[in-house]
């Protein structure tokens, strides 16, 4: 698998990145977000949610650990896993609500030690690029498979 490396210049370019993003999604997937503070975890995520049909506001899940939207076939959950010094102490089912069939999970500030996001098909990193612009990663996809941003962002 390939990486593909963006640059946005604003907001509304992110949630369009994550929007195409949605478009390869399958039942199932695991997408894990990382990027500094304010970096556009949750833009992005917000972006994908829409385009999967999630029509209630999509937030940073940051002091409840996890939201849970329903979309047309599948729910989609967004963690954020920024709170938890690791997953080792925490019980178990504590992301077996969020994981698995008829879910697709998008996981802000994942725990790389935890064995149930070992099998995430994507990860995707953002950094801030002054002011508005973000540069973001996304690995564990082919290339081709995600379509080009037509707006302006450009893509190696």
């Amino acid at each position: 698998m390939a990486a593909r490396s963006v640059e946005t210049t604003g907001p509304a370019e992110t949630e369009s990145l994550g929007a195409e993003l949605a478009g390869i999604l399958d039942d199932g997937d695991v997408v894990l977000v990382r990027g500094e503070l304010g970096s556009g975890k949750t833009t992005l995520v917000r972006g994908a949610a829409r385009a999967l049909g999630v029509s209630d506001p999509v937030t940073s899940p940051t002091f409840s650990i996890g939201h849970r939207y329903t979309a047309p076939g599948v729910t989609v959950s967004h963690l954020d896993l920024y709170r938890l010094a690791g997953l080792e102490r925490e019980d178990p089912a504590l992301l077996a609500d969020y994981l698995g069939p008829g879910r697709i999970a998008f996981v802000e500030w994942p725990q790389d030690a935890h064995e149930e996001l070992a099998g995430a098909r994507i990860r995707v990193t953002l950094s801030h690029g002054g002011g508005d612009r973000r540069r973001i990663d996304v690995d564990g996809i082919d290339v081709d498979e995600l379509p080009r941003a037509s707006d302006g962002g450009a893509s190696r």
